[in-house]
């Protein structure tokens, strides 16, 4: 039985995928819907595309890109993040392609209106995006359009054990784009709701992923531009994790234009 799942994450700022070292440096990689087409064609078991800049501009979600993908044809579930401040910018990154969401500034801002989109699209549908890192008050949920972090707010935490979110989108921002960086202490630490968890951030080498996935409350591992390093990246990593519950690799061709 397929358990577990091997995300693969594309990371956009105006317009472009990039390279990112903990959100803070950015190289470019190209346009988002080739590392999309490529993720598809080798075998991920999700695609994540995070557009990092929306909320610091006070930007909706980019629906004309997610039109662009979708009009692919990919056979990858997508999920969507990246400026979607209320129940109706939720709706419509799922009705231009999404079959998720994650939140990040929309559950910080308003976590009222985050747990409403359960409504309209089910919990299923819905992903909690915490940034996080160990602070001098325990664990701590980066804001990224400031810089600041803090703890899960109460209001928050009461959102993450309502039934209302499916998952929880763990990143370790600080080792984020860092071979191997992935702090595993972040999932042992205190005050994290128990729901099952997608982890991120540095996460690249397969004994690391091997470990990660292998603990029971985590569900999928994210990995970003390590996967486009090469062609072949998705299946050799896979190929390196033989024996846990993943679905296997395919081995159609590549596009790179």
């Amino acid at each position: 039985m397929i358990k577990k799942r091997l995300v693969g994450v594309i990371t956009v700022r105006q317009g472009w995928a990039v390279q990112s070292f903990g959100y803070q440096r950015h190289l470019p990689l190209g346009r988002p819907e080739v590392l999309a087409e490529n993720l598809d064609r080798w075998g991920v078991d999700e695609i994540l595309l995070q557009c990092t800049d929306r909320s610091r501009k006070g930007l909706g979600p980019d629906l004309a890109l997610l039109e662009r993908i979708t009009k692919m044809g990919l056979s990858t579930p997508l999920t969507y993040q990246g400026g979607i401040r209320s129940v109706a910018d939720g709706v419509a990154a799922v009705q231009a392609g999404a079959e998720r969401i994650a939140l990040d500034s929309l559950l910080r801002d308003d976590p009222s209106e985050a747990a409403a989109l359960a409504e309209p699209l089910g919990a299923q549908a819905l992903i909690a995006a915490l940034p996080m890192s160990h602070g001098e008050q325990g664990l701590e949920w980066l804001d990224h359009r400031n810089g600041r972090s803090r703890p899960v707010p109460v209001e928050v935490s009461a959102v993450l054990k309502s039934g209302a979110i499916s998952e929880l989108l763990l990143v370790d921002w600080q080792h984020e784009g860092q071979a191997g960086g992935f702090d595993e202490a972040l999932l042992d630490a205190a005050g994290l709701p128990a729901l099952p968890v997608i982890a991120f951030g540095g996460l690249s080498e397969p004994e690391q992923l091997r470990r990660v996935l292998g603990r029971p409350q985590v569900v999928a591992a994210g990995v970003g531009h390590f996967l486009s390093w090469r062609e072949h990246a998705v299946q050799q990593l896979k190929e390196a994790l033989r024996g846990l519950p993943l679905r296997p690799a395919t081995y159609a061709g590549a596009c790179w234009t």
